[in-house]
């Protein structure tokens, strides 16, 4: 009986039948789906590879950022920020806002679980989703899991991992070289040269932060640049566009947008900042390219305060040549080149993402694939879109729920009056008898 009881708990350990969805990334992705199912009274569990929710606000963001966006086109479903936040709310007040909505709808990601691969199992028709758990829950050790549901949303995001570009000569430059998710503030730069890869919001921010740090920094334009003034005569540019488009075609908003802009901003061209031959709204809705919301750096680039300056032909000891020929010095380096979906490396064999981590269909389509798989937060929309996403997929996920519980409790009435009998197990005994012919197939 011992002997018995071991081997229960080893496969208890070792493998776990989800009552309900399946949600990956403890996000603002993956909060807002685990709370509009909490609203429709649908059970999950939320897995997250860090040991805390929204990991990459807390963890890989600089200290002055602030959301682009009015909070009111941030604010995740079913809860909005308080009243006296801002309209543009700082890092560490999303962070407390995130922490609320978890604590408001009674969140309890299972944090330090990675996800190895996630395999849809055509013999049983569930999801088989392997993870890797560290922390105290383990004595800090590894262990392997193995989740069994019926459903699984993708909530990792899109900007999961870091892109680190192949530059030649990187290795020798002989400085310090960090990606814009390292960077905190500019406090320990003081007085040093730093050359900027990237021209992007990231790019642009950390730039002018290092110039109230008393840096000099340089910044790295490879493309051609959507810069918009952040407000056009006091309201959000992105509001202005969104009423706009409610009467015309986005070309037509977009060439409203770049009329003002030019007023406001000038043209941007002069300091090295050439404009995409699309317009900043048709770019996003295309390519996922978003326009830079200016707050400031536009003032310091044109005061030579921050330098612009073409691409990277390759580094050398305290140096780097530029595509132009030109050698400058620096101290340091900080890559600001942005992030990648890793959903590829562990989701397998689904026709709802594409190669590189994102749904095939465009917005508002990608978020539902075949056999119980959801993406959430893919949209290139910001948090808006993904709490479109958020409320759709748990509609769905809800309609379905509900009619195999209505027949549980259906089976389960047959069961007990037949039977005289109440299962101990805490699912639902009928919800069990639906599920038994499934997990009988799977192989362990």
């Amino acid at each position: 009986m011992a002997q018995m009881s071991g081997h229960r708990e080893i496969l208890k350990r070792r493998c776990r039948l989800v009552n309900g969805p399946l949600i990956v990334g403890a996000g603002p992705s993956g909060l807002a789906v685990g709370a509009c199912l909490k609203e429709l009274g649908v059970p999950f569990v939320i897995l997250e590879r860090s040991n805390s929710i929204a990991s990459l606000w807390r963890n890989r963001t600089y200290d002055r950022l602030k959301l682009h966006l009015p909070k009111q086109f941030c604010q995740l479903p079913k809860l909005p920020f308080p009243d006296d936040f801002p309209e543009y709310p700082t890092r560490n007040q999303f962070i407390d806002y995130l922490e609320s909505y978890a604590a408001h709808f009674e969140l309890s990601p299972r944090f330090n679980e990675t996800v190895q691969s996630a395999k849809y199992d055509d013999t049983c028709g569930m999801w088989r989703v392997r993870t890797t758990a560290s922390g105290p829950e383990t004595a800090n050790r590894s262990a392997e899991v193995e989740y069994i549901c019926q459903w699984l949303v993708v909530s990792t995001g899109e900007n999961a991992e870091p892109v680190i570009p192949e530059m030649e000569g990187l290795r020798k430059f002989g400085g310090q070289v960090i990606h814009a998710s390292d960077y905190r503030s500019g406090e320990t730069y003081l007085g040093k040269q730093v050359l900027v890869v990237g021209c992007g919001n990231s790019g642009m921010e950390v730039c002018l932060d290092l110039c109230h740090h008393k840096s000099f920094p340089v910044m790295v334009v490879r493309d051609s640049v959507h810069v918009l003034p952040r407000e056009i005569f006091r309201k959000s540019t992105f509001e202005l566009a969104v009423s706009l488009m409610k009467w015309f075609p986005v070309k037509v908003v977009d060439k409203i947008l770049l009329a003002l802009s030019w007023m406001i901003l000038g043209n941007t061209e002069r300091y090295g900042l050439k404009r995409p031959s699309l317009g900043p709204l048709e770019l996003k809705h295309m390519q996922g390219k978003t326009p830079v919301l200016d707050i400031g750096a536009l003032r310091k680039i044109k005061s030579g305060d921050i330098k612009v300056v073409p691409g990277v032909k390759g580094f050398l000891h305290g140096s780097v040549e530029l595509v132009d020929g030109r050698v400058i010095d620096v101290d340091s380096v900080i890559l600001a080149t942005g992030y990648y979906s890793n959903v590829p490396s562990w989701l397998q064999d689904t026709d709802l993402f594409n190669k590189d981590g994102f749904p095939k269909q465009p917005f508002p389509s990608g978020w539902k694939g075949k056999s119980g798989l959801y993406a959430v937060g893919f949209t290139r929309r910001g948090l808006s879109g993904a709490s479109h996403d958020a409320v759709q997929v748990a509609e769905d996920i809800s309609r379905v729920w509900k009619e195999e519980t209505r027949q549980a409790k259906h089976i389960d009435h047959k069961t007990n009056s037949s039977k005289d009998f109440k299962s101990s197990i805490p699912l639902p005994w009928g919800f069990l008898l639906l599920l038994a012919k499934r997990i009988q197939k799977i192989h362990f």
